[in-house]
């Protein structure tokens, strides 16, 4: 399957777990991330876990680190300078069902840390 929108994987393994809630899932995926200029032309973001897509997000907006509310985490785990966040929505039923699930165990380098890898992105 191929990605055709302007996209981000998130690794977020460590944090993923069977049984975690959605709000949790959403804001482990949507910071904090050292993450370039590029990230203002994201339009969905995806939630990885286990080399597996978890869930979809609309990106709404980019904001510093720790400037918006989180409900699941300490303000000191989120309020990290150089770092951001997205502000976003679970994406629409066509993106979820064409993405949510599918493996992409494979498309991370080998033996790299970076969590974020882009697609369609210039």
């Amino acid at each position: 399957m191929k990605i055709t929108q302007p996209s981000v994987l998130i690794r977020i393994s460590r944090s993923w777990h069977e049984g975690i809630s959605d709000q949790e899932l959403y804001e482990v995926t949507r910071g904090v991330w050292r993450i370039g200029e590029r990230r203002e032309r994201v339009e969905l973001a995806f939630a990885v876990a286990g080399g597996v897509v978890r869930e979809v997000y609309r990106v709404l907006s980019w904001h510093p680190a720790g400037s918006t509310p989180y409900h699941t985490r300490p303000l000191g785990d989120v309020c990290i300078d150089g770092r951001w966040e997205f502000v976003g929505e679970v994406a629409g039923a066509r993106e979820r069902h064409r993405y949510k699930g599918m493996d992409v165990s494979g498309w991370f380098e080998k033996g790299s840390s970076n969590p974020i890898l882009y697609f369609n992105i210039g």
